[in-house]
């Protein structure tokens, strides 16, 4: 097994290492007995983790946390915001697999991380049941509900990709009307550290606050990805999106620390139960 990987631990992502993971596992003296087999994959990238570089995984602890919400929901059709390396997808593709879910889907904006998503997600056994999408998370959750029309209704989602994006992709989300009383539960990770102040203050509001943060939020540039603004193929300008303030959610915070509790992050659940009479 090779004793060096570049880059050396500057960052935690962006600088090489995400593809140098891919040197690393697919040099590995194990590799045949990983084929096939995601507890293993999933092993040997948190070895890599452990050893060489940082990589931003959902890693094992929230990973755990997770699962268990896969296995209380047991979605037909999971979706995640921001792939990275494919870590999520192989962890939680293979929960809702093993759950009687028929598909994984994986939105990355990033095409080099996609592709080692998609390397990963192929050792692990996985290519035929986790789908990997390239793209921005709006294009590509508007070309699933609109173009396609593959998703009718969000089961469970997780978010994990830009944070100042969490918030306008929940309001996509409302406004495409995926997200149903009773069905859609949503999980975003980071939600402390670095944190998603805005998109917390509203799932946890009231339809009433609701309607107050979006109207002092109608005229913010508060969307500021770069997607060439309204695509072909949909009649929604994702940064026009207004959402729907009726839906009413039930919404929680399960923490994590690490380093003897020096630092703490937590993934805020989301539930949706019910819709106010506008």
């Amino acid at each position: 097994m090779p004793g060096k990987h570049a880059p050396p631990a500057r960052r935690n992502a962006g600088d090489g290492r995400e593809v140098d993971l891919l040197h690393y596992i697919f040099s590995r003296s194990d590799l045949e007995e990983l084929r096939g087999q995601p507890k293993k994959v999933l092993a040997a990238i948190d070895d890599y983790v452990e050893n060489h570089n940082r990589l931003m995984n959902v890693g094992p602890h929230k990973g755990a946390f997770i699962s268990k919400l896969i296995a209380e929901r047991k979605p037909s059709v999971m979706i995640e915001l921001g792939g990275y390396v494919g870590y999520s997808a192989v962890l939680f593709g293979d929960a809702v697999r093993s759950n009687g879910g028929k598909q994984y889907l994986s939105l990355e904006i990033n095409p080099e991380n996609a592709a080692v998503a998609n390397m990963i997600v192929e050792l692990a056994g996985l290519r035929d049941f986790v789908r990997i999408i390239v793209g921005s998370s709006n294009e590509s959750l508007i070309r699933l509900v609109k173009v396609e029309k593959y998703i009718s209704q969000i089961e469970l989602l997780f978010i994990d990709h830009w944070k100042d994006l969490y918030l306008p992709d929940l309001l996509l989300l409302e406004e495409l009307n995926v997200l149903k009383p009773g069905v859609s539960v949503i999980a975003a990770d980071n939600v402390i550290m670095p944190g998603a102040p805005e998109y917390l203050e509203y799932v946890r509001a009231s339809p009433t606050q609701k309607r107050e943060i979006l109207g002092k939020r109608k005229l913010s540039q508060s969307d500021n990805r770069v997607d060439n603004g309204l695509t072909k193929e949909s009649a929604i300008d994702p940064s026009r999106v207004v959402g729907n303030p009726n839906l009413v959610y039930e919404s929680s915070i399960e923490m994590f620390e690490w380093d003897s509790g020096r630092r703490k992050d937590g993934v805020e659940v989301t539930r949706v139960i019910g819709e106010d009479a506008a």
